[in-house]
């Protein structure tokens, strides 16, 4: 057994790893190490497309880096503190607004430079650090530039453009891969016990993403809204139908933001109200001092709304993800390519639509969804985003 289990499709980023961890482990023991030669350093950076594993690497890195046989055994307790999220000399550093903020920078920056308490190296793990503003990377560049002796900082983005030069420069790139449809299938049957059929559907749906495979295997939600969007080519039938799906479509994912947000939501504000003295009059909850409770309480709900937004964009984006897939199908099959559909099960969809378009109308589709993706990136507002896709793709 290894950390590295987890990790689908990935050997050769593995090998890299690995070969990390043992060069840590040498100098752990005194022994010196190039680093230069592909062994330790202390900053990396993992880049892959979204559901490729990024972070699941970096956390498996971050296990072998404190494992007590120095091998990444996968056995030891600080191996499975470091992957349960609880050791404290690793920190999982995951921005739940649009933007990672200058605060919280400064704050793993301050964190980076502690001595750590049980383990040899104190890691800073931070997913999605392509949503850092450029003041925010500059701030952290300081932490990369000047590292302290025990410092290891762990970023990941989808690609290295995602990051300013100045950063990716001072990084070791860590490139993975999407899985191919056939390892995962493989995962889901033997890990998550999946029946093979569904596995494979799934696995091929998701386009390789591990966590969304998953999901669409084990739960008929899921399920049920993928069939939900991609019903929304059939419903272009005119002005108002296309406004009106652009409309369900942005509500879908609204809805599913509250539902995953809801409880987390009300279990924060509980227990900060707990801890500030729920009923209490004064400076603690009411006074005008924003590091008093009200300021407190007041702080928890804007970063909520941030990760509520957050979590609509991305229930928006999988969607996208799969409504330009299926017009990726609907372009094969126009142009007789031999290679499988992603969405398989809605072939005869998929062939119909083929037949009543050209392939030069598919790609302006194509071109619409994306475009849709750039302008939530971009922070345009969902409903017109969606509505100007909407209306792209009922005209082509």
């Amino acid at each position: 057994m290894s950390v590295f289990d987890t990790l689908v499709g990935q050997e050769r980023v593995v090998e890299q790893l690995q070969a990390a961890v043992d060069a840590a482990a040498r100098l752990r023991d005194g022994g010196s190490v190039d680093s230069r030669a592909g062994g330790m350093t202390h900053a990396w950076l993992f880049t892959g497309p979204p559901g490729s594993g990024r972070s699941v690497a970096a956390r498996a890195f971050a296990a072998g880096l404190q494992c007590e046989r120095g091998t990444g055994c996968g056995h030891c307790e600080a191996c499975a503190q470091s992957l349960s999220g609880a050791h404290p000399d690793v920190a999982v550093i995951v921005p739940e607004g649009l933007h990672l903020k200058i605060k919280e920078a400064r704050e793993i920056i301050h964190r980076s430079s502690r001595a750590p308490t049980r383990g040899r190296w104190q890691v800073t793990l931070i997913e999605d650090a392509d949503r850092m503003e450029e003041r925010t990377s500059n701030t952290l560049l300081k932490a990369i530039e000047e590292p302290p002796p025990h410092g290891v900082l762990l970023l990941c983005a989808p690609s290295v453009e995602d990051l300013l030069p100045t950063i990716r420069s001072r990084c070791r790139l860590v490139s993975l891969r999407t899985p191919p449809a056939e390892a995962v299938a493989s995962v889901l049957v033997s890990r998550d016990g999946v029946d093979p059929a569904m596995a494979a559907f799934a696995a091929q749906a998701a386009q390789g993403h591990i966590g969304r495979a998953r999901r669409l295997a084990t739960d008929e939600d899921a399920r049920r809204e993928r069939r939900d969007v991609l019903s929304l080519p059939r419903s272009l039938q005119g002005v108002g139908s296309a406004l009106a799906a652009a409309d369900d479509l942005v509500s879908a994912a609204k809805e599913e933001a509250v539902a995953s947000t809801k409880l987390r939501d009300a279990q924060e504000t509980e227990a900060l109200a707990t801890a500030l003295g729920a009923g209490a009059t004064g400076k603690g909850l009411t006074g005008r001092n924003p590091k008093g409770g009200a300021g407190a309480l007041k702080e928890l709900e804007t970063r909520q709304k941030d990760r509520a937004k957050r979590t609509q964009r991305d229930a928006l984006d999988r969607a996208l993800v799969d409504l330009a897939a299926f017009y990726r199908d609907v372009l094969q099959v126009q142009l007789g390519t031999r290679t499988a559909l992603v969405h398989g099960d809605l072939s005869e969809q998929a062939a119909t639509i083929a037949r009543a378009t050209t392939a030069e109308s598919t790609l302006r589709r194509i071109d619409a969804v994306l475009a849709c993706r750039e302008a939530l990136d971009a922070n345009v507002a969902p409903l017109l985003a969606v509505e100007a896709m909407a209306l792209a793709l009922r005209t082509g």
